[in-house]
């Protein structure tokens, strides 16, 4: 016979509190293919970072970029059109899970619409990641697609 006094038992389990990032975007006069192009060609992500990225264009692959700070592996592609990755930062506790990273590209005349879900960020990490997708990324791509010399922030 169970013990009605105590219905819930507690376990060692830990919790892990989550954030996510979502991101929708317009790039003037581009297309899907450039911008998932500046992502995962190595050479043209290294341009933007401005560092060292690895990265292929194989499903099951490992990633990094930022002299090994980002890591992951990535999980679905979708040439032009999509990009799935789990992905974590250097400064993360070991314990953390990895994040989801979902970055769609969908034209809109001569532009591009950009949506990305970054999910399962720790929320110790969430504001630093998010403004470090428009230091690092957002903004250096506009600048790129301009002509312009890309501004990049010290890491």
């Amino acid at each position: 016979m169970s013990d009605l006094r105590h219905p819930i038992r507690h376990s060692s389990k830990q919790i892990f509190m989550s954030q996510a990032i979502l991101h929708e975007l317009v790039f003037k006069n581009t297309t899907p293919q450039t911008l998932y192009d500046l992502y995962m060609n190595a050479e043209k992500h290294s341009h933007i970072i401005g560092g060292p990225v690895k990265i292929t264009t194989k499903e099951g692959d490992p990633f990094s970029a930022h002299n090994d700070y980002i890591t992951g592996k990535n999980l679905r592609l979708v040439n032009g059109k999509m990009i799935v990755q789990t992905w974590r930062a250097q400064n993360w506790n070991a314990d953390d899970p990895d994040s989801i990273l979902i970055l769609t590209f969908e034209p809109n005349g001569n532009d591009v619409r950009m949506k990305m879900v970054h999910a399962n960020l720790p929320e110790a990490h969430a504001a630093s990641t998010d403004k470090g997708w428009y230091d690092h990324y957002w903004n250096p791509w506009k600048q790129f697609l301009a002509g312009e010399p890309i501004m990049r922030p010290q890491m």
